[in-house]
């Protein structure tokens, strides 16, 4: 064997074992191979363009999406891939975008068509869950924060075009219910305060549907209750608050300060307020029983009527625990004769049902029941009443003042839809000096009657002494009268035997 074989298998021993060790940097410098292993997605960057028209992206766009040179639209999926070379070609690879169990992921796409004036969200366009970038792009997908989500899950989504931020999944919890307020849609109407009803939004976790049916920026009228949602925060904001509790006893009266303006349904002998139908703007008709209900606190307003009869006192020592009557107090009154006395005063009330809407609409609330009627009807009633009398009359007289208090008040309340149950005088406070006087003059009196009693005791015991002396004085008398008659007749005896004897 020559030296030329044996430098010729040489060469190709070390041929092979170079191409053994360097396969994979021969492949991909010689044929362009791409190897995207199967947990990866491999992100395209083409540095130029040997061939085509399309050599540079058009002013505004930083996605490639048919061939140009930059950040390309369409990403590698695991797999093999040739004519990737090197010097034309850089190949990131990154791991595949993965969204945990009750989160979601926000989407902000890096390119696109702009969004329009007023929007501040970019609409919905077909994209395969935002893994093709391509037909993003080419289904003209507006840049910027998208109203799109993804929810928990692996994606092979470009990270050139877009950007993702993790976001937690909206709770609301038992017992109470989430007010919504929209971040993006149409100016909500004059003279609302809030947007119109849509539906099909899947409790504004589609946020397209909302939009596409012309919904409202702001706060919304619907609500959504305990649970899980999958809601956009971009889109959204959901404040959580208790469910509105109407307690036994009680009804719950709802003003609700949206929608149509409705018909009066009380007739004309109420002309005091408009009570509607549920769902129109003011008092409802249609009081809530006792329960837990999802009310809107923000677009109405419930007030809590008690059913039961309602204590109220004029009293400074004594409130109930409704606290209606935390700002009453003892009545002052003057009377006839000029003094001044406080007294006290509970009034029990009753509101029926049925009735509930009426006293709401004409007073607003239950505390403005009590200060605008209650509280002046019953002072004046027993001030007026008290410069009748005089004191001491006012308090003799008192049982007789009470039943008409009870019926003056009666009158009044039963123009105001309530009904009077009883009006009861409690303590009466005369002023402290002329108890004072009245206090010395009962005394003498009973001082008087006292010393009365002590005399006629005194002459009594006197006349049983002097009985008991005549009796003492009797038995003598009786036996001297004795002796008397027995001397009497001891000396009639004598002068009779006398005489005999002178006979004889």
């Amino acid at each position: 064997m020559d030296y030329s074989q044996i430098f010729f298998i040489y060469w190709w021993a070390f041929a092979i074992l170079f191409t053994l060790l360097f396969y994979k940097f021969i492949l991909r410098v010689f044929l362009g191979m791409v190897i995207v292993p199967e947990n990866k997605v491999g992100l395209v960057t083409k540095k130029f363009v040997l061939f085509g028209s399309n050599k540079e992206l058009p002013d505004g766009r930083i996605i490639a999406t048919k061939g140009e040179a930059g950040f390309q639209a369409k990403a590698l999926a695991p797999g093999l891939y040739w004519g990737m070379w090197p010097w034309q070609y850089n190949v990131n690879m990154h791991g595949f975008t993965i969204i945990p169990e009750g989160k979601i992921g926000l989407i902000l796409a890096n390119d696109g068509t702009e969004i329009p004036t007023g929007a501040i969200l970019a609409r919905k366009v077909e994209s395969d869950n935002f893994q093709d970038a391509e037909k993003f792009l080419n289904n003209n997908g507006q840049k910027g924060r998208q109203t799109s989500y993804i929810t928990a899950g692996t994606y092979r989504i470009n990270l050139f075009a877009f950007t993702i931020t993790i976001a937690d999944m909206v709770i609301i919890h038992e017992n109470m219910v989430g007010i919504v307020t929209t971040l993006d849609g149409l100016p909500i109407e004059s003279g609302q305060i809030a947007g119109k009803q849509i539906t099909g939004h899947n409790n504004f976790q589609d946020i397209d549907i909302f939009l596409k049916n012309s919904g409202n920026r702001g706060l919304q009228p619907s609500i959504i209750l305990a649970g899980s949602y999958n809601i956009n925060p971009w889109a959204i904001q959901i404040e959580e608050i208790p469910m509105t509790d109407v307690p036994i006893g009680f009804v719950g009266v709802v003003i609700s300060y949206i929608g149509e303006d409705g018909k009066d349904l009380t007739g004309e002998n109420f002309k005091h307020g408009n009570i509607v139908s549920k769902g129109q703007r003011g008092v409802w008709m249609e009081a809530y029983g006792p329960g837990k209900y999802p009310f809107n606190k923000y677009i109405m307003k419930v007030e809590l009527v008690p059913t039961t009869n309602l204590v109220l006192n004029w009293a400074n020592a004594r409130n109930e625990s409704h606290e209606l009557d935390k700002n009453l107090s003892t009545i002052t009154v003057r009377s006839r004769d000029g003094f001044p006395f406080n007294l006290d005063v509970s009034q029990i009330i009753h509101i029926p049902a049925t009735e509930a809407p009426k006293v709401i609409a004409r007073f607003g609330s239950m505390s403005n029941l009590v200060s605008q009627v209650l509280e002046p009807t019953i002072g004046n009633y027993f001030r007026n009443s008290a410069q009748d009398s005089d004191v001491i009359s006012f308090l003799i007289t008192r049982k007789e003042r009470q039943q008409s208090a009870k019926d003056h008040i009666k009158a009044v309340l039963d123009d105001y839809n309530v009904n009077a149950v009883d009006t009861l005088i409690g303590d009466i406070l005369p002023p402290e000096a002329l108890m004072k006087t009245l206090t010395d003059r009962k005394i003498a009196e009973e001082e008087q009657k006292t010393y009365q009693t002590q005399k006629n005791a005194q002459e009594q015991r006197q006349g049983m002494e002097k009985e008991t002396a005549i009796a003492d004085m009797q038995k003598e008398i009786v036996k001297a009268q004795q002796s008397v008659e027995i001397a009497q007749r001891t000396a009639d005896a004598t002068v009779k035997k006398q005489k005999e004897m002178l006979i004889v």
